[in-house]
């Protein structure tokens, strides 16, 4: 289908709805949209034209109603929110290209974990979950098994988990009552409980304090689609955040398993509901224990049918594991050096994983590529990958390169979302319940309380909520119904937290209702 579509301009121009034009070889190479959810891999050397490439296909996205998110790890893909500017280089790849050069411009939302170059994006620790968390903190195996206690503890006594504090003050409680933890938790060592709050400081430093809290990000937000009909391209300012790449592979991972847990399954579309490009891939799957990586897996095959397309970038090929690889359907692969022992396997692997060409050399036109150029198979047909062929990348429509902080600052004001992220909330959660228990118990010591420890448990959490004259709407279990119709004040809180545990989703985050 072709639409007719009104550019910044005011002039119009037709756009091919079924697909994307993305690079000219022999003949054009096209990612068909119906295609676009069976994700894709970007590769080459530094300097090759990956950022440029996934430009395009951004644009190309947008420009269809798609809405995608990416991370900018330098700053150039800012560009996208400018519109383009018809210099030699430009004019000259869409002559090599045989296509007219017009330029463009797309809606574009700024985020920033930092909430500097962008609206703040947060999570909370309920919505991280111990196998994520566990993975930023780097925690080994008993450590883990600590943390995991820690959340059972939190969904037993309904303790709200939302911000760092939270989890301290849990995590100083069972160093606290350890001895009655065992009882029912088993073994968790003071040692151990030490060794995470060492962590947790360190993530604090790298600006992990900032990230996590309320309110939290709502996926409805990175969905959004303007006024013509474009979709937005979410842009995660990523420059300052690859100093702390434990935190960045980990948020992205856990939005991937955000969106796979609350998204309605679609099956196949004419086209995706919302594209997901991965830069600096590699940091995703190195050092990721077994059984993480076997959950990055089922969330890459098991995404599709939620209408969510996945694209890799990275330099390499063999950092990303075969069994998620073979997930990845649309390939564009940009020159790779074979200076190395390693390099020479890379790029054995990469000719390897396309669908071969009897025209072409693929492992030796990998070494041979220019830049901007690539070698290029997209699905096609009945979702069989085209044969390879050495192609030219089209040029972005939009700015290439980074944006000024005057015109960052000009798209931030203008942001439909400005007003609902940047004031953070601090609810009623584990560290005030905790801190009602120990001054109830210092109070009256012969109350039945051992200073808001394991003994204090779900009755004297729900209580203690119910006193602070704050209330959640949640879910509630039927035992927090039994006692809401006694006491009639009672917030939900604490039921919507036992049901915690089960809600669990695949990959240790919880849904959020």
């Amino acid at each position: 289908m072709v639409r007719r579509q009104t550019d910044w301009a005011g002039t119009y121009k037709m756009i091919d709805q079924s697909r994307i034009f993305v690079a000219k070889g022999s003949e054009p190479d096209y990612l068909t949209m119906a295609f676009g959810n069976r994700h894709g891999l970007i590769t080459g050397a530094t300097g090759t034209g990956k950022t440029v490439t996934l430009q395009v296909l951004a644009e190309g996205f947008s420009a269809r109603g798609v809405p995608v998110f990416a991370a900018d790890i330098k700053g150039d893909l800012s560009g996208v929110s400018q519109r383009g500017e018809a210099k030699d280089f430009i004019l000259k790849r869409a002559a090599d290209v045989g296509i007219t050069y017009e330029p463009d411009q797309f809606p574009v939302q700024f985020w920033d974990i930092f909430g500097e170059q962008g609206m703040p994006i947060r999570a909370t620790i309920s919505d991280m979950g111990p196998l994520l968390l566990a993975r930023m903190l780097q925690l080994n195996d008993v450590q883990e098994g600590v943390l995991n206690v820690a959340f059972k503890l939190a969904d037993d006594q309904g303790l709200l988990l939302l911000d760092l504090k939270d989890l301290r003050a849990l995590l100083a409680d069972m160093a606290e009552n350890a001895a009655e933890l065992m009882k029912t938790y088993g073994n968790v060592s003071k040692s151990s409980v030490g060794a995470i709050q060492r962590q947790l400081l360190v993530l604090e430093q790298q600006g992990g304090d900032k990230f996590f809290g309320e309110p939290a990000l709502s996926l409805v937000d990175i969905g959004l689609v303007d006024a013509r009909g474009r979709g937005t391209i979410n842009i995660l300012a990523a420059d300052k955040l690859m100093a702390a790449p434990q935190l960045y592979a980990t948020f992205l991972l856990w939005l991937m398993s955000e969106l796979f847990e609350q998204l309605p399954e679609v099956g196949d579309l004419d086209k995706p509901k919302l594209v997901f490009f991965f830069d600096e891939a590699h940091l995703l799957f190195t050092d990721a224990p077994p059984a993480l990586l076997r959950k990055i897996e089922q969330v890459v095959r098991l995404i599709r049918s939620k209408g969510i397309g996945i694209y890799f970038i990275t330099q390499n090929p063999l950092d990303v594991p075969d069994t998620v690889l073979g997930q990845l359907g649309n390939r564009v692969q940009h020159a790779l050096r074979a200076f190395t022992p390693r390099d020479q396997k890379a790029v054995k692997a990469a000719a390897e994983t396309f669908r071969p060409n009897p025209d072409i050399d693929t492992a030796r036109v990998i070494s041979e590529l220019g830049k901007g150029e690539a070698l290029v198979s997209f699905l096609e047909g009945n979702g069989v990958p085209a044969m390879v062929q050495r192609a030219l990348i089209l040029p972005p429509a939009a700015r290439v390169g980074a944006i000024t902080p005057a015109e960052r600052q000009t798209i931030q004001q203008s942001s439909p979302l400005r007003g609902k992220y940047e004031t953070p909330v601090d609810r009623d959660s584990a560290f005030e319940m905790l801190q009602r228990r120990i001054t109830q118990g210092e109070a009256d010591p012969e109350n039945g309380q051992n200073g808001g420890g394991f003994l204090g448990g779900v009755l004297g959490s729900v209580f203690a909520g119910a006193g602070s004259g704050k209330s959640t709407s949640g879910r509630m279990s039927t035992s927090e119904a039994v006692i809401r119709s006694v006491t009639r004040t009672i917030a939900t809180t604490a039921g919507r937290e036992i049901t915690q545990a089960i809600l669990r989703g695949v990959l240790g985050g919880r849904s959020r209702r």
